[in-house]
């Protein structure tokens, strides 16, 4: 199974639609997992023509996103408990928050986003992944995304790209 994961995609406001880096992966993926700052809802509407799409809200989403989404929310795939949230708040640094929001919970993975700047690690057990950004890199030196491939294990993957 072919998971793409993005976050802060702040479309239109970054650019005007999804890059053809992304829409390559979109294509053939069974899943995506949005982790927020989708900025509106026409972003869900497009990623839903490629895949089912599972998702929480960031703090720069709309409230038609924050009436569909949840701040946070695990998703069981494959027998893969998957957490996903913005990790936006106070204190603490943005994955420190992200995992603290599953504290308690048992998940396999935990995915956020909210920084912009990719991350892919284990803590302990727990995949811990950020999947930057595909339309606003910040201070990256490129756009990324991130892609799992599900079977006897998880293989995260992060795609980085340049402008096109």
């Amino acid at each position: 199974m072919k998971i793409v994961v993005i976050s802060d995609t702040h479309l239109p406001k970054s650019k005007k639609g999804l890059p053809a880096r992304l829409i390559v992966e979109l294509q053939h993926a069974d899943m995506i997992m949005h982790a927020g700052d989708w900025q509106t809802i026409d972003v869900y509407k497009k990623l839903q023509l490629y895949a089912r799409v599972e998702g929480v809200y960031g703090n720069v989403d709309d409230l038609e996103i924050i009436g569909l989404f949840p701040l946070k929310k695990i998703v069981e795939v494959y027998g893969y408990k998957i957490g996903i949230t913005h990790g936006h708040g106070k204190g603490k640094t943005t994955e420190k928050r992200a995992i603290a929001a599953f504290e308690g919970e048992k998940v396999d993975c935990i995915i956020f986003g909210h920084s912009h700047i990719p991350v892919n690690r284990y803590e302990g057990e727990i995949l811990i992944f950020n999947p930057g950004s595909p339309t606003d890199k910040r201070r990256q030196k490129q756009y990324s995304f991130g892609v799992f491939s599900l079977s006897d294990k998880i293989v995260a993957e992060l795609i980085y790209f340049d402008e096109e």
